[in-house]
């Protein structure tokens, strides 16, 4: 996994950047406008990443700050969600405007993104609420934070155990839900593995 690239800025778009690491590789890399807006016009740059893998393609997004990859992370995993539509919602919505259409289900606000129909809006509501929960924006990067690293860091451990990705993923929900969101990656998977 790729978790964050540092290098130097050679092109910068409000959909694309290029940054050339040390060692003289160039990661094309999907932005979406928050993270654009961020990016001065400086000659090194850090971006946070997730590696999306499909059949037809390979895609690196990045992110300047890791409540908005936390908050990419959440969409795509809602059914339905691919990484460049996730995109186009963090590039339409503030990350506080997410969480607080979210939180208060405000299915206007997410409908409001071109191409988002009112079904796939109340679809983010209804899978991202307890995920989200009641909290504050301050408070989600720290819930994003947790729900990424330790939730996916144990799904992806449960998976390469050969267990099927929905029946692990619906496991840690469960254990997540009534345990809190304390529990470190290996809680996680000692937990998981009772339920298996």
């Amino acid at each position: 996994m790729i978790t964050y690239i540092k290098g130097a800025l050679v092109e910068k778009t409000p959909a694309y950047v290029v940054i050339e690491t040390a060692g003289g590789v160039a990661y094309g890399i999907h932005i979406s406008l928050a993270t654009f807006s961020q990016l001065k016009e400086t000659e090194n740059a850090k971006l946070l990443t997730h590696y999306v893998i499909k059949e037809d393609a390979h895609q690196l997004f990045g992110f300047f700050t890791e409540e908005e990859r936390g908050l990419f992370r959440l969409l795509i995993s809602v059914n339905g969600i691919g990484a460049n539509t996730a995109r186009l919602i963090l590039s339409s919505l503030s990350t506080d405007e997410l969480i607080n259409a979210i939180a208060t289900e405000n299915v206007r606000v997410i409908q409001s993104v071109k191409g988002i129909g009112q079904k796939t809006s109340q679809r983010v509501i209804i899978d991202l609420k307890d995920k989200i929960g009641k909290s504050s924006p301050q408070n989600v990067e720290k819930i994003t934070i947790f729900y990424n690293n330790n939730r996916a860091e144990a799904l992806s451990a449960l998976v390469s155990l050969g267990f099927a990705k929905n029946s692990a993923d619906s496991a840690l929900e469960k254990i997540i839900r009534t345990e809190g969101t304390h529990l470190s990656v290996e809680e996680l998977i000692k937990k998981a593995l009772k339920v298996l």
